[in-house]
């Protein structure tokens, strides 16, 4: 359900610009869509979590700029910006603190050694990294009909191939449950 509710800006993004053919508007309606959402989180959570607050800001910011100027490129740029900013928060966990965001989300229920986590928050890093320069790639070598496809199915597609590779990676270093293996001992 979380997921859907995030992505619910962006779909309504894509049915809008499907339906009208005018990416000015699908902003224009995406900006109150994500308010909207962040709202609505607020309602129930009483929380916002810190990348809901960014992606507001840039959905604000390089949306308000797209509907000032009448210029597609800044709501193009926005899905890059997202995701470079990942990538630099994942780098920064590198040196900050002893554990990188992705040890620190997913170590509740993996035990991997450290390194394996480092690589694993590399992996992402050049994930965001690569994701982002596609995004500009299809942005500015395709048409703007291709782009809004890209942007909803594109991304998302790659981002669930590479959370399935992922598991390839996790599953070979995943370090068993103490539990698990003294259970085995005592058979």
């Amino acid at each position: 359900m979380k997921l859907l509710l995030d992505f619910l800006p962006v779909i309504i993004f894509f049915i809008v610009y499907k339906s009208t053919d005018d990416i000015i508007l699908a902003t224009a309606i995406l900006i109150p869509a994500t308010l909207v959402q962040i709202l609505y989180t607020w309602i129930k959570t009483h929380k916002i979590e810190m990348i809901q607050l960014v992606t507001l800001g840039l959905v604000v910011v390089l949306g308000g700029a797209t509907i000032i100027f009448q210029d597609k490129t800044f709501i193009q740029w926005k899905p890059t910006v997202v995701t470079w900013l990942f990538a630099v928060a994942f780098l920064g966990s590198q040196f900050i603190g002893d554990k990188t965001i992705i040890q620190r989300l997913m170590a509740g229920a993996i035990e991997m050694p450290a390194q394996a986590w480092k690589q694993l928050n590399i992996a992402w890093i050049v994930f965001y990294l690569i994701l982002g320069a596609i995004n500009l790639y299809v942005a500015y070598t395709m048409s703007e009909e291709t782009w809004v496809n890209f942007k909803l199915f594109g991304m998302l597609g790659l981002t669930v191939v590479f959370i399935l590779l992922q598991g390839f990676y996790i599953s070979k270093h995943i370090e068993p449950d103490a539990n698990e293996s003294n259970n085995e001992n005592e058979n």
